[in-house]
């Protein structure tokens, strides 16, 4: 199974390629998961390029210190007002650029990570508190219309827990399956250090016990992951932690979409070869529908 890519590629390969070669007018629409939206333009001068982005959620991790975030990120590249109908706008200026081609694809690949350093606030903020020995309140983030993530700081670990929905029965199944694969997979000794996984169909765990909202169906299922303190010990650690588990649901929901159309192929190879076994196997017609031919090569039909 692949891992998703923390950052967006065509952003990241769209700005390196304004920042290597001649300035050119932009205007670009992109898509991404979790009904994100970019927008990439050249509103004024072919030099000022701007990369904006819409995210559902955005007040609620406001309220966490996603500005904060982005500004410590960006510095000045942010600008105070996001262009209409986005919540975030970055502002590139081809003439203000580091020198070296390492610099620039270092910058453009920032700039693709612009979604996951946006979604890093509640994360940065539990860490943050569990590293001065501090609680945290348990942050909300509705990323998804009937899907949230919640993340908490305790004394000892931070707890991050994922609801995911599952719309069809073959989801639900499938999911289930990865699930609990990821329950079991950390009792192999090789893994022993990854983060604890707990799986919870419907029920919601105790860390959500009281929180409103919660939704009461079969086809909800809740995913906590506990981190300890040694999986964002360092800095790089801290990183890629939070990139990984961003994706989790993402990644969950990709790969139950692969093994459908896997087996879809595999049901469909195998009906194929069932129409050959029977092509093959026609049977034969009675005596009395056989067509027989006569001496001079006319051909008739003895009936009985």
């Amino acid at each position: 199974m692949i891992l998703l890519e923390a950052g967006n590629r065509v952003i990241e390969e769209t700005l390196l390629e304004r920042f290597t070669h001649e300035p050119e007018k932009l205007k670009l629409t992109l898509a991404d998961f979790d009904g994100v939206t970019y927008y990439i333009s050249t509103p004024e001068t072919k030099t000022e390029i701007l990369l904006s982005i819409s995210i559902k959620c955005f007040p609620q991790l406001v309220a966490y210190g996603a500005t904060e975030v982005l500004r410590a990120e960006y510095g000045s590249r942010l600008l105070p007002t996001a262009e209409q109908g986005y919540d975030v706008t970055l502002r590139f200026d081809l003439n203000d650029l580091p020198q070296s081609l390492e610099e620039k694809a270092a910058l453009a690949k920032s700039a693709g990570l612009l979604k996951r350093n946006v979604l890093a606030a509640p994360f940065e903020r539990a860490f943050a508190a569990q590293t001065s020995g501090e609680a945290s309140e348990l942050m909300s983030v509705q990323y998804r219309a009937e899907e949230t993530f919640y993340v908490q700081a305790q004394a000892d670990r931070v707890t991050v827990v994922f609801s995911t929905l599952f719309k069809e029965e073959t989801d639900r199944i499938f999911g289930k399956v990865f699930l609990q694969e990821f329950v079991d997979a950390r009792r192999q000794p090789a893994i022993q250090n990854a983060p604890q996984v707990l799986y919870s169909p419907r029920e919601p765990p105790l860390e959500l016990r009281g929180v409103p909202g919660l939704q009461d169906s079969e086809n909800v299922a809740y995913v906590t992951f506990v981190l300890f303190p040694r999986h964002f010990a360092t800095d790089e650690g801290r990183k890629e932690a939070i990139s990984r588990i961003q994706l989790f649901r993402d990644y969950l929901h990709y790969h139950i979409k692969c093994s459908k159309a896997y087996m879809h192929s595999r049901m469909r190879a195998r009906v194929d070869s069932f129409l050959k076994v029977l092509n093959r196997a026609k049977p034969e017609k009675p005596e009395d529908q056989k067509e027989k031919k006569t001496a001079s090569g006319r051909t008739f039909v003895r009936k009985v």
